[in-house]
């Protein structure tokens, strides 16, 4: 009867456990909750503990705009914001804009028909930044392409405009249909 001391005593009361607080947000549509730091940049937590890892570093200020994300549909840098602002809101990572079965957003195909991808590094921003653009105007000029905060230092400034333009065409059409 050795086992006997390892298992705890029934006495037939359930004591429950309270849920801890936290942070309730919505992140690609999977509803999540934040018990650590309130103070923690939502780059880190999208990063380090949810592992969507689309989102870069752009600097201590979001210098370049590849950290961008889509806070309640608008484009944030995840760097300056600390999940304690995130109460009750929605964000989408580049990892969100394709569709649940993985058909790509017209604008990331776009880019890639427009060969707008250099090393990489600033493409999930400038998508990030580019479907603010889109969801704001649905025609988008040069003008407006260029109030775009992304930096590329690979060059790719020229195919990231007409890819923006391509997507704003398909995207019309499918709006249409």
């Amino acid at each position: 009867m050795a086992q006997d001391h390892a298992v705890p005593a029934q006495t037939g009361e359930i004591t429950p456990v309270a849920i801890r607080p936290g942070i309730d947000l919505e992140i690609n549509g999977e509803r999540y909750r934040h018990t650590g730091d309130p103070q923690m940049p939502l780059l880190w937590y999208l990063r380090e503990v949810l592992r969507l890892d689309g989102t870069k570093y752009a600097g201590e200020h979001g210098e370049g705009g590849s950290d961008l994300v889509l806070v309640n549909g608008k484009a944030v840098s995840s760097i300056g914001v600390p999940m304690s602002k995130l109460s009750g809101k929605q964000v989408v990572t580049v990892e969100g804009l394709a569709d649940s079965k993985g058909k790509l957003h017209p604008l990331q195909q776009a880019f890639i028909d427009e060969d707008a991808i250099g090393c990489g590094y600033c493409t999930p921003g400038w998508l990030i930044a580019s479907m603010d653009l889109l969801n704001r105007h649905k025609d988008p000029n040069d003008g407006d392409i260029d109030t775009l905060p992304n930096l590329c230092r690979c060059g790719c400034q020229t195919r990231v405009r007409s890819a923006i333009k391509r997507a704003a065409g398909v995207m019309k059409q499918g709006a249409k249909a």
